[in-house]
């Protein structure tokens, strides 16, 4: 019986990495690699290592990708369920600075097949969870879907709107207990829903108060953690929900880390909130403490899935 419910996307990431960026119409020299990636992945693996019993509902292709999938979730003991696509498992293009900063270009090949009808048949599955988790490289009818079971049998439901450019609608977020944007993924959401104009740069350095009043305005009935990078995040919960915390809005800080590459960072922190959730009776800010230094350590290894830490890295002996 899984704690945590994953449903979401699988990609075979080629990963470049470089002294710097390239600019449009430049061609640099750089390092090549390839893994496991994919948001839903990526957070499935964060929930899994993080301590969770993890379920994961995707779609893959009948290809060489979809066997990595299937033999890299058996190794985390993932239980991975997926609906068959005929275009290719998904992949991703990421290049990645000698700050280990990052630019990503995503083909969703089977990712945009999955289809809610075939997350409506793993109902069973998901039911169970204790943690019903997404995000948005899959399409919004599969989410919604997904939501709404975690809904239905009192699950806590966390989407993670990511990325930015992600179909976010009302009836999604009407759905949704905890919301995990981060600066980019927040102005963006702001600017849509909201009609706040609030530059990505600006989030992390916007007063507390400002800052709670439009995550109230964006999800009034949930709980919103926008992630700030080396900044910390930022907690804003109902006045009538605040899970276990002795106010409504306050900002943890960032766990001291040499980051090498950035990449999965957020995917870490929503898995590691999710499996933490699942397993601990605790105030809310323990929970993110615990997701915020997860996050840290998963930028001090290379790649995306494969960086995300296990307990014991967190807690050496």
């Amino acid at each position: 019986m899984p704690d945590v419910a994953v449903v979401g996307s699988f990609n075979v990431d080629h990963v470049w990495r470089c002294d710097t960026l390239p600019h449009p119409g430049e061609t640099r020299a750089g390092r090549y690699t390839t893994g496991p990636g994919g948001k839903g992945f990526n957070q499935a693996v964060a929930s899994a290592r993080a301590g969770a019993a993890t379920s994961f509902v995707c779609a893959l292709g009948d290809d060489a990708g979809s066997q990595l999938a299937r033999s890299l979730a058996e190794a985390d003991d993932i239980a991975l369920v997926d609906q068959r696509s005929e275009h290719p498992t998904g992949t991703a293009g990421i290049y990645v600075d000698a700050q280990g900063r990052n630019s990503i270009v995503i083909g969703a090949g089977a990712n945009g097949d999955l289809r809610a009808s075939f997350v409506e048949s793993q109902w069973a599955v998901i039911a169970q969870a204790r943690v019903v988790l997404a995000q948005c490289e899959s399409p919004v009818d599969a989410v919604l879907v997904a939501l709404r079971i975690g809904r239905e049998v009192g699950a806590t439901t966390l989407l993670n709107p990511a990325p930015a450019n992600a179909e976010v609608s009302a009836d999604l977020l009407a759905l949704t207990d905890l919301l995990t944007p981060n600066e980019t993924e927040f102005a963006s959401l702001l600017a849509r829903l909201v009609g706040t104009t609030l530059h990505p740069d600006e989030v992390a350095s916007t007063d507390d108060a400002a800052l709670h009043a439009q995550c109230r305005r964006l999800l009034p009935q949930g709980t919103v953690v926008v992630t700030l990078g080396a900044a910390g995040a930022f907690v804003s919960h109902p006045d009538d929900a605040m899970r276990g915390d002795a106010i409504a809005a306050y900002r943890v800080p960032a766990f001291p880390a040499k980051p090498i590459d950035t990449t999965g960072a957020g995917d870490a922190f929503s898995g590691a909130l999710a499996a933490s959730i699942s397993q601990r009776a605790v105030a809310f800010a323990e929970h993110v403490r615990f997701a915020a230094r997860y996050a840290a350590h998963s930028t001090e290894r290379t790649g995306a899935a494969a960086a995300m830490p296990r307990l014991w890295a967190l807690n050496p002996p």
